[in-house]
């Protein structure tokens, strides 16, 4: 937790810096502390504890920036830290680019608590968080003989950080979380061994799930079972919700100022143009409370606002920081976006499956590379072979390659079935003609 006395402590540093050759300062303070609990066939395999705190601050001296952060937080040892902090910003070059966001785009406050955080973290007895952890391994244990290995653990944190910009931007932020995961290896076919995993996670500890992680990992693994190649080509393939987010960032990787910048995007000057299927609308909707992900600022103060990222396959928005709309000559937007949630369509992961002839359902991506100035991919894939509408052969060792601009214009179907959980609320993707590579 960050108390009053380290706001004030805060508040003193950037006034040191700006009394002591700064012309502009931002100071961050952050207190980050977090728990695991990891068993091993419901023993317990090892136990974790950090908890870290420290000041960040940013220096603007005469035209330079400097960036510096220390863990003591004693007010001698900060103005030494300070003062060597702002010499060593005299020696670096000059950036014209590097200032504080107008402050005529700060949060000022005044909205309601996103009530992000459990004061539940500080009272929660370890046997019980043992016992959340053991349970997801009982579920798992003794139900198959081929199991391996259960491995199982509980985690849970909070994280706060308080932020002051010299130009007039004061704003704090806090929040917890918990998870509860699961992971079971199974002896396949052969020298295979098959591992699968699911796990939950929330803003609060009652709405923790107590059943289902153990039993949901060791019902993956087993689909899993008999894995081999599917004969190359074009098939419908199908994403499901643990892995369609790794579809879409690569996407939003190329919206963002600093790739804009270096001329690293395969979205470069596409603003306002259809670059996917209509069926992908966007939404930055960071204001929803309780909810993961949402926020009122960003790292810079800037106030966040819902905005759209696509709509109708149209490209919307870039995120363009201060820093890297200064270099590009064009209005700032945002650093980043918050909660993303995609619209989704009126059918669940087994309800898309059934519309699919001939098709692949991805369920995890083994590696592989994209290119950010073209787009271009290569991903190795395992999942299920579809037929009419039903999954037979569980696949891996294949590889789906192709392009995302391609790829999503080809997308033409979404389900509804987004994990709840994320800050990114993906659901289901279904995309046409795509290539893949195995026999």
């Amino acid at each position: 937790m960050i108390t009053d006395d380290n706001k004030k402590l805060a508040q003193w540093a950037m006034d040191f810096a700006l009394k002591n050759g700064c012309q502009a300062a931002k100071v961050i303070l952050y207190a980050n502390s977090n728990t695991s609990f990891e068993l091993r066939d419901a023993k317990m395999d090892r136990l974790q504890q950090a908890s870290e705190s420290g000041l960040g601050i940013n220096l603007y001296v005469d035209g330079r920036y400097g960036n510096y952060s220390t863990n003591r937080l004693d007010k001698k040892e900060l103005e030494s830290f300070i003062k060597n902090g702002i010499e060593s910003t005299r020696y670096l070059a000059e950036d014209e680019f590097r200032v504080l966001a107008d402050p005529a785009r700060y949060y000022r406050g005044g909205k309601p608590d996103l009530k992000m955080f459990d004061d539940k973290i500080f009272g929660i007895n370890p046997d019980d968080k043992v016992a959340r952890a053991r349970a997801a391994a009982e579920e798992a244990l003794g139900k198959n003989d081929r199991i391996i290995s259960v491995e199982t653990s509980y985690s849970d944190g909070e994280n706060a950080s308080y932020r002051l910009m010299s130009n007039g931007f004061e704003g704090e932020s806090k929040s917890t979380w918990y998870s509860v995961s699961a992971s079971v290896a199974v002896r396949g076919e052969g020298e295979a061994r098959p591992s699968d995993y699911w796990y939950a996670s929330t803003l609060f500890y009652d709405a923790l799930p107590k059943t289902d992680i153990g039993a949901k990992a060791l019902e993956r693994v087993l689909r899993k079972l008999g894995q081999k190649k599917a004969k190359s080509g074009k098939y419908t393939m199908v994403v499901d919700p643990m892995s369609s987010g790794s579809m879409l960032s690569p996407l939003l990787s190329a919206l963002y100022g600093s790739s804009l910048q270096q001329k690293n995007s395969f979205l470069i000057d596409k603003l306002d143009q259809k670059v996917a299927s209509d069926k992908l609308t966007l939404m930055d909707d960071p204001h929803v409370i309780g909810a993961n992900g949402s926020r009122y600022f960003d790292g810079e103060g800037v106030a966040t606002e819902r905005r759209p990222i696509f709509e109708n396959g149209v490209l919307k928005t870039y995120f363009f920081d201060t820093y890297n709309a200064k270099k590009m000559g064009v209005a700032p937007t945002i650093s980043g976006p918050s909660r993303l949630v995609l619209t989704p369509g009126d059918k669940d992961l087994n309800g898309l499956i059934a519309d699919v002839s001939n098709g692949i359902l991805v369920t995890g991506l083994n590696g592989g590379n994209s290119n950010s100035n073209t787009g271009d991919f290569s991903y190795g894939i395992e999942g299920f072979l579809i037929e009419n509408g039903k999954l037979t052969q569980p696949v891996n060792e294949m590889n789906v390659t192709g392009n995302f601009l391609t790829l999503w214009n080809s997308l033409v179907a979404i389900g509804n079935d987004a994990r709840k959980d994320r800050s990114w609320l993906v659901p289901s993707l279904v995309f046409e003609g795509v290539d893949f590579s195995g026999l």
